[in-house]
């Protein structure tokens, strides 16, 4: 699966991606904001996740910003399965932070989770990750009210995590406020 967004294209893993994956994945600050990536992160997590097989259903794909040269990687997001429910998750390297690429890259895939016919998206961030929160809801999530706490492999300890949603009424696409209903937990 591939998608090309005003700035972006996403598109999954290829073992040839390797090196560079690690290179951009591979700081301390990004993986304390991931649930369930190890740190330290290694050549063979990297390989893991370059070469795992893709779900039609919950895509995981990296990030790139085409440029001369071709495409460089700068991040990854896609949908798992987190509890029972479709989840969004998303990172970009620090070298990329504050140029609006989580945000484009959230909505994207936000919008593919609408076609692929998901009428619930769900997404947490770590309480003091409060930029990821901001781009939660630029993207249109709503917070449900639950804080829980959520283990992070690569922080080796729980930490409190909020939860967001987004519940698509119709089938349109996603990005306009009259697309979703947006919805919030009593």
């Amino acid at each position: 699966m591939f998608i090309r967004s005003e700035r972006l294209f996403l598109r999954p893993a290829w073992p040839e991606d390797r090196d560079e994956f690690l290179a951009r994945i591979g700081h301390e600050g990004v993986v304390r904001n991931l649930a369930r990536v190890p740190w330290p992160y290694t050549e063979q997590d990297a390989r893991a996740f370059v070469e795992k097989p893709q779900d039609h259903r919950l895509p995981s794909l990296l990030v790139t910003l085409p440029g001369a040269g071709g495409a460089r990687i700068i991040g990854g997001c896609g949908l798992s399965l987190l509890d029972g429910e479709i989840n969004l998750g998303y990172w970009i390297t620090p070298q990329e932070h504050d140029r609006g690429y989580a945000t484009e890259a959230a909505r994207t895939v936000l919008s593919l989770a609408r076609a692929l016919g998901h009428g619930r998206v769900v997404a947490h961030h770590y309480v003091d990750n409060a930029a990821s929160g901001r781009v939660l809801e630029k993207v249109g999530f709503r917070r449900t009210g639950r804080v829980a706490e959520r283990f992070s492999v690569g922080r080796g300890h729980a930490s409190p995590s909020r939860e967001h949603e987004v519940v698509f009424e119709t089938p349109a696409d996603c990005g306009g406020d009259d697309s979703m209903n947006r919805r919030r937990a009593a």
